[in-house]
């Protein structure tokens, strides 16, 4: 049987064996006054499909605000249009911090080698000016001459 679609008929899907109709209603009462609710049987089974409608008497639809920018705004993007965008910039966001910790590790690794570096400088001048007096006989005599 074809129920008519009216926009002011919900789609209710993925519904469980043992949801009635009873249940659909007090289930969406809350939302306002229902006209009607139907869970379309399977002949075969005399089951509801796992799906069901529920009409309200009215409805009113909400249209999110015009921003500046007119048919540039979010509210001239198709709803899905948000969703995408969202997951993009969350996996630029991912990426971007992804490659901050990398550069900064590699930023680190760096400053570690650099002061390496510096240490084994200090060290390697420390021993030439100690073999420096050793071998250097001016500078000997004048270490001699100065004790």
């Amino acid at each position: 049987m074809n129920y008519p679609v009216q926009k002011n008929t919900l789609y209710v899907g993925g519904l469980p064996e043992e949801v009635n109709e009873s249940i659909l209603h007090s289930a969406f009462i809350p939302f306002g006054d229902i006209k009607d609710v139907k869970t379309p049987l399977d002949q075969a089974t005399q089951k509801h499909r796992s799906f069901g409608f529920v009409t309200f008497l009215t409805v009113n639809y909400a249209f999110p605000e015009r921003i500046k920018g007119g048919e540039q705004g979010w509210a001239a993007q198709p709803i899905w249009a948000d969703a995408d965008t969202w997951f993009e910039r969350q996996q630029q966001e991912e990426e971007m911090k992804r490659l901050q910790a990398e550069h900064q590790a590699t930023m680190l690794a760096a400053e570690e080698l650099h002061r390496k570096k510096l240490a084994d400088e200090r060290e390697g001048e420390k021993e030439d000016e100690a073999e420096g007096t050793k071998s250097d006989p001016m500078a000997a005599a004048e270490a001699e001459a100065l004790k």
